[in-house]
């Protein structure tokens, strides 16, 4: 169980929450929603314990499994199994079980072998403490749930694409909160269909307690029995004890009331207000106009705020430089992590103007080919040609282009330094940084404010080819719609890796790429379903 007491939240200097006291027992499956910059990532992290309020406190009285939006394995030279096990602290155990089967077999004297023996024992009365081989085994049903493949769970971490490693953590949650309570921040990042619907049945079986932030409302309306909403205009949460569906219909229902009331008022307020017009010209007649003018302006006065237009942002991509007819091109490109080939000769012309999908299950190799083709990594083998007036604009999944440290005013300025400080404003503005968002650290930033500043960043870059991975990804829908109708609009090349149908549709590719057998193809329709599979 969490129990928060008159907390205050803070991003910098703005009020996120205030005198805000809830609880989250075993049995609540709670979505927490609202726009990017509400709070909600914000309010995950101290939920988790990983930040302190404001004011107020923040108590729990079991175990608490969080996965962060930009969760990242503290190892990269554990191996997947060792990771997963380690939310149970089965990994150390594992690890001196084999270091004592070791010892025996290199014993070199009988009293060596007698401390090994000892040795293995202890580790072993451990392991089966924990669960022994039943947990193990469920470790590796978690792991497989979630897409990741059985040839994965001995190699490092570090040799993962970064879809498998946010897999990792998520089964690594999951397998170590079962009788806790667990924080989810944007969980479906990377899964795949089915992993996506094993997904919902293991959290609707969850017997602890949930908090799950999501814009994948096919998950919320699955899985959550109560809905709290952040409003960034507002310093509280919005209770409501219903699942998803019902909340947003009472929502929709309870607009659509606000909105008849007020227009019905607004009419009635509008035709007092001329009848007193009319009136107050005659002596007779001027104190009743002036009664009739205050009634009509008690009645406005009397009704409940509208709802407040969220601001949206004005999501632009470059006007691309001119260029040549083929500006990026690759010739047998190869790479290999850890002994495993991840990419392997792959060739690539990105004609001016083309638009590209790369596809391929977790692990196939797409992000690293966008990571080589923008010089983020050198290939083992081949090359990658940059054709005449090549731009390049590169948005990564991880937002790896960003300095955490930097300001995010300092982040757009590194990367348009011909901007005044004043039009660096404007455009940050433009992508809802106002006032003092500017001068915060990217690395306080929720995934979704760090995806627009990643596009902020290439406003002014006149890229001319753009790579893009996943630039849907942590967004609300009002947002992740900007991004889609900018890169509908947007007239250079694009590749682009996703797993959201809705890009395909604004990007409308003319060819394919498959990995990780590297075989290029003009688009057809036959291969839509592959997007959600990948």
């Amino acid at each position: 169980m969490i129990i928060a007491r008159d907390v205050e939240l803070r991003a910098g200097a703005r009020l996120l929450l205030s005198g805000t006291s809830f609880t989250v027992s075993p049995g609540d499956r709670i979505g927490l929603v609202g726009r990017n910059g509400a709070g909600k990532t914000t309010l995950m992290t101290a939920l988790a314990g990983h930040s302190r309020p404001a004011a107020g406190t923040i108590t729990h009285t079991g175990p608490v499994g969080f996965l962060a939006q930009d969760a990242r394995a503290a190892d990269p030279a554990l191996t997947v199994t060792d990771r997963i096990l380690s939310a149970r602290g089965l990994d150390a155990v594992l690890r001196d079980l084999r270091r004592a089967e070791a010892a025996m077999a290199d014993a070199a004297c009988p009293a060596a072998l007698e401390r090994a023996m000892h040795a293995y024992a202890r580790a072993d009365a451990a392991f089966q403490a924990g669960g022994g081989y039943a947990a193990e085994a469920e470790a590796a049903r978690t792991a497989a749930g979630v897409g990741l493949p059985e040839r994965v769970m001995g190699e490092p971490v570090g040799a993962l694409s970064g879809g498998q490693k946010r897999r990792v953590e998520l089964a690594r949650i999951l397998f170590g909160g079962t009788d806790g309570t667990l924080l989810l921040d944007e969980p479906t990042n990377h899964l795949d269909a089915d992993s996506l619907l094993w997904l919902r049945g293991f959290l609707q079986g969850h017997q602890g307690g949930l908090v799950v932030v999501s814009h994948d409302t096919a998950l919320l309306a699955a899985v959550v029995n109560r809905v709290f909403h952040l409003d960034a205009g507002r310093p509280v949460i919005e209770v409501h004890n219903t699942g998803w569906t019902t909340y947003t219909s009472r929502r929709a229902t309870e607009e659509r009331r606000r909105t008849r009331e007020r227009a019905g008022a607004e009419r009635k307020a509008a035709a007092l207000h001329a009848q007193a017009d009319r009136m107050k010209a005659r002596s007779a007649t001027a104190a009743m106009a002036r009664s009739m003018a205050r009634r009509a302006d008690r009645m406005l006065a009397a009704l409940e705020p509208a709802g407040r237009a969220e601001k949206t942002a004005r999501i632009r991509l470059p006007e691309p430089a001119p260029c040549g007819r083929t500006p990026l091109g690759a010739i047998s490109l190869a790479k290999s992590y850890g002994g495993h080939r991840v990419l392997d000769g792959v060739d690539l012309a990105v004609d001016r103007g083309s638009r590209m999908v790369v596809l391929g299950l977790n692990g196939a190799g797409k992000t690293t080919l966008l990571r080589v083709l923008a010089g983020a990594e050198r290939p083992d083998t081949g090359r990658v040609v940059h054709g005449h007036g090549l731009r390049l604009g590169y948005f990564a999944q991880e937002h790896e282009t960003l300095d955490t440290g930097r300001t995010v005013l300092d982040n757009l300025r590194a990367a348009a330094p011909h901007l005044e400080t004043g039009e660096a404003r404007r455009v940050l503005g433009a992508f809802l940084f106002g006032g003092g968002d500017a001068d915060k650290p990217a690395g306080v930033l929720s995934g979704g404010e760090r995806t627009r500043l990643a596009l902020a960043c290439m406003v002014h870059s006149g890229a001319n080819v753009l790579l893009l991975d996943e630039p849907t990804n942590n967004l609300d829908p009002v947002s992740r719609d900007e991004v889609l109708a900018a890169v509908g609009s947007y007239p250079g090349a694009i590749v682009m890796v996703t797993h959201d149908v809705g890009a395909l549709d604004a990007l409308r590719p003319d060819r394919v790429l498959l990995l990780p057998d590297a075989a290029e193809d003009l688009w057809s329709e036959d291969y839509r379903d592959l997007v959600t599979l990948a």
